[in-house]
């Protein structure tokens, strides 16, 4: 469409802030005189067609202006009827600025191919305008925006699908984003999505954030309690997947069917559970039912039961021999304790006894 513009007017009318979508111009106030009823008309119907011009184009009208106004960069003032940006902005009665705001968004769509390019343009020239949808892709109204951090607010909103405007106004106000998730649990589970999202790329926050955690003894908690949580709904799994469960004692086995049975049972509970659902309570129920079902198979079997005693003693032969090691006798005549020398004489003839026992096990004993 052909947009025309205040071509007629004398001047550029003072521009003034305005909420919402910017604007160059007020609306001129009523002098309360009385209008003849023939002009209220005709000017009731030219605010209708300029209504419906802007409703059309949007903020691309009032960058036509700018663009068939406005000098390009590089073009001299000599070669041109047009003004710099700071002449305009200085007719227009706003900063330059805004009138660059304009100008740059103009520039993109050109680049884009939506627009003509400035050089294509003559003052006073009218094209047909884009629709005013289109605008938002190309126009902020925050000088933010054109920051490097603005820059990935902006592709940020863009790729989440909304108006990088309302994202760029959420960076500005870090305290209105703090009282939002404060107050509204919808906001915080929003907060909490992107802060998860972010994490994943981010190895400062991940450190800041565990430290955060370590120094907070209610998130210790949490994390302890989830983790617990996870770890016994792994367990089940495992049985469920791979038909296999560890004993008490750390061997693997086959899973007997009812075992099995039994696992997927409480399994299928924990999937169902929605995401803001506990799973604490319903992970504990089936971790002790399987659990209690792992001991009766081991019970049920005796060569079973034999080798997890035997596997038991071992690892804690295991773990005994590893602390003793650990023990340094360098200085031991330094650190004479008479407590010292009677646990080590309990513990050689608990030693020795052990080993009797061993030995009369053995076989052909």
């Amino acid at each position: 469409m052909t947009v025309a513009t205040a071509a007629s007017e004398p001047a550029i009318p003072p521009v003034t802030e305005m909420s919402g979508e910017e604007n160059f111009w007020d609306e001129r106030a009523s002098s309360g005189n009385q209008v003849p009823t023939g002009a209220a008309d005709d000017l009731v119907v030219r605010d209708a067609r300029e209504f419906g011009a802007y409703a059309r184009t949007g903020g691309w009208a009032f960058a036509l202006m700018v663009a068939r106004s406005v000098r390009p960069g590089g073009q001299a003032a000599g070669e041109t009827p047009k003004v710099s940006a700071k002449e305009f902005a200085e007719l227009a009665g706003c900063s330059p600025d805004r009138v660059m705001r304009f100008y740059k968004a103009w520039d993109m769509a050109a680049d884009d191919g939506v627009v003509p390019q400035f050089e294509a343009l003559a003052p006073g020239e009218d094209i047909e305008l884009p629709d005013a949808d289109v605008w938002l892709a190309y126009y902020s109204s925050r000088n933010s925006a054109t920051s490097v951090r603005g820059t990935a607010i902006t592709a940020a909103a863009e790729a989440e699908g909304i108006r990088p405007t309302k994202a760029l106004e959420v960076a500005e106000n870090p305290t209105a984003l703090r009282a939002a998730i404060l107050a509204d649990p919808s906001t915080a589970q929003a907060a909490r999505s992107a802060l998860l999202d972010r994490l994943k790329e981010d190895p400062d926050l991940q450190a800041e954030l565990a430290r955060d955690i370590v120094r907070t003894d209610e998130l210790k908690k949490a994390v302890a309690s989830q983790s617990r949580t996870v770890d016994r709904i792994g367990y089940v799994r495992q049985i469920v997947e791979n038909g296999q469960v560890k004993t008490p004692a750390g061997q693997t086995i086959e899973a007997p069917a009812e075992l099995r049975a039994e696992a997927e049972r409480h399994l299928s509970l924990l999937d169902e559970l929605d995401d803001d659902e506990e799973a604490g309570q319903w992970a504990t129920e089936a971790y002790d039912t399987v659990k209690h079902l792992v001991d009766e198979t081991v019970e049920a079997d005796p060569e079973l039961r034999l080798q997890e005693r035997r596997t038991k003693f071992y690892s804690s032969l295991q773990k005994a021999t590893k602390v003793f090691e650990e023990l340094t006798f360098d200085d031991a005549d330094d650190i004479y304790e008479d407590d010292m020398v009677q646990r080590l004489e309990e513990l050689q003839t608990a030693i020795a006894t052990c080993i009797t026992a061993l030995r009369k096990a053995a076989p052909g004993s």
